[in-house]
């Protein structure tokens, strides 16, 4: 989830790999199908429907994704926690001693877990249902923060973590899903990009409420915020598309008509999801032959480059230094204030993107954050390395990396923080959708993991301006990425999508009844 929590010193390099997410996450619709032959017919109809007609609404849409997102604020909770716990532990928050090689490890504890649960809460899905299965995620959210909060040794607040990057993890892959298959098209880039808005308001919250709570009563809040998220979420539909799978006809209608409105005409929805299903049975794949497909392999390419530059653009590295960036500027701005500073930029920036990203489209914001992110590295790298060759010689020019932390913050979570999440779920073909979107989860997690694990002993062989312009570097290939390998995705149907994907014109995709996205 593409959203980093800070950390005040180096030893909790680990606490970072949490940050990179982003989760904004967005593993949308869910629906099998497909043969070579078939394809082009199939592809458009698994991801809810446009419904073009007039008198569709979309406030219930946008209520049923918002208390979805509630899971992704509990997430961001989680993300956030050890920036302002972590000198609360080293001053004896516990009854017992955290040196900070084992507090480095509570927060990597976190992203470890997210990596191992991808896969499986795709299966789980499929198995229980969108709905059900985040319920049962406020189990494992519920047990982890008890047992952080009453911690009597380091394991257990590994296995806290543990259990609550479980929880995390699992949330990037269903909620975003979950809103894929409730949205209209028009709105589906906007109510996708709610759940990294939450996960950024979580973790500025946490950073507020860290800042005048000790460790137990910020854990306490926090454990309450999942609870609180399933007795709102009880009360949403289950995603039409899950229903029609299970043959669950009249529930479906109920769903539907609840987030369209009782005066929408739903037969045609309805009748176009039965139709894909019963194709889809005629036409099953293995997921094996599903990755196989070349469109689908491009989409995978896609989708973990996205990935990959998220990872590597420098959001880590940056956040990292951003109290120390403040210090070193003489900006009057203690720790505390400071991470709250960037939490409320990060929540500013990403509530931007909901509103744009459907008006400005993916490339745009992909290949503007890229730009100015390496060019806000590079002016880093700067003024670090000048900073190792004498110190006094940047005296005057403190102000330089506090411009470029703000510009790349802001840029970050405009762009390549939530819209590579919001991608995921738009560039890979229904009957695959589960698996390649889990294996790009999994992957980004991993990433983050190695990243942040790896980063002092980076900075500490070639340098912090170095590190800095080795990210600038990799950012600048993500560019070249971009404009040449990523397609455009906004207002298209997924027919389009894979059309384009596989190189042909997208008019040549068969329209899709009623509006399919």
């Amino acid at each position: 989830m593409s959203t980093t929590s800070m950390e005040n010193t180096p030893a909790k390099v680990g606490v970072k790999e949490e940050s990179a997410h982003l989760l904004e996450a967005s593993d949308t619709g869910e629906k099998y199908g497909s043969n070579k032959a078939d394809q082009e017919n199939l592809l458009g109809s698994s991801m809810v429907h446009g419904a073009s007609q007039t008198n569709s609404k979309t406030l219930p849409q946008y209520v049923a994704a918002l208390s979805a997102a509630g899971g992704a604020f509990a997430c961001g909770t989680l993300l956030g926690w050890t920036s302002p716990a972590e000198v609360k532990i080293y001053d004896g928050a516990y009854d017992f001693s955290v040196s900070k090689g084992e507090f480095s490890w509570v927060g990597s504890a976190m992203t470890l877990g997210a990596a191992c649960v991808c896969i499986p809460i795709g299966i789980l899905i499929n198995l229980v249902g969108r709905k059900m299965a985040m319920l049962l995620l406020v189990i494992p959210f519920t047990i982890g923060w008890a047992l952080l909060i009453w911690a009597q040794n380091v394991i257990m607040m590994y296995i806290a973590r543990f259990l609550l990057g479980i929880a995390g993890g699992a949330f990037c892959v269903a909620a975003p899903m979950y809103t894929g298959e409730i949205a209209q098209k028009e709105i589906r880039g906007t109510l996708g990009s709610f759940f990294q808005l939450m996960i950024t308001a979580g973790i500025l919250f946490v950073y507020a409420i860290g800042a005048g709570l000790n460790v137990m009563w910020m854990s306490i809040v926090c454990g309450v915020l999942p609870l609180i998220f399933g007795v709102i979420f009880v009360f949403m539909p289950e995603s039409p598309t899950y229903l029609i799978i299970k043959n669950k006809d009249e529930a479906a209608v109920k769903s539907i008509q609840w987030l369209r409105g009782k005066d929408y005409e739903y037969k045609a929805e309805i009748e176009e999801l039965r139709e894909t299903q019963e194709k889809i049975k005629q036409n099953r794949v293995s997921w094996m032959e599903g990755l196989s497909r070349p469109v689908t392999r491009k989409a995978l390419f896609v989708s973990l480059g996205l990935m990959f530059f998220q990872q590597l653009c420098g959001i880590n590295a940056v956040i990292f230094y951003s109290a120390k960036i403040f210090e070193d500027a003489n900006t009057g701005i203690d720790s505390n204030l400071s991470t709250i500073v960037v939490g409320i930029m990060q929540f500013i920036a990403t509530f931007v993107s909901t509103i744009v990203v459907d008006k400005l489209g993916r490339r745009l914001l992909l290949l503007t954050s890229s730009i100015i992110m390496a060019l806000s590295t590079i002016s880093m790298g700067v003024y670090f390395y000048l900073q190792d060759q004498d110190a006094d010689s940047v005296a005057n020019i403190g102000w330089l990396p506090v411009v470029s932390l703000c510009v790349f913050i802001v840029l970050f979570s405009i762009g390549f923080g939530p819209v590579p999440w919001l991608m995921m779920g738009e560039v890979f073909a229904a009957d695959i959708k589960g698996v390649a979107g889990s294996i790009a989860g999994t992957t980004n997690w991993v990433l983050a993991f190695i990243v942040t694990k790896t980063f002092v002993n980076l900075t500490d062989s070639i340098g912090k301006g170095e590190t800095f312009w080795l990210f600038s570097g990799i950012t600048i290939v993500g560019v070249f990425f971009v404009y040449f390998i990523v397609p455009e995705t906004k207002g298209k149907s997924l027919n389009e999508i894979q059309a384009e994907l596989e190189g042909k014109s997208a008019s040549t995709a068969p329209a899709a009844v009623n509006g399919a996205v």
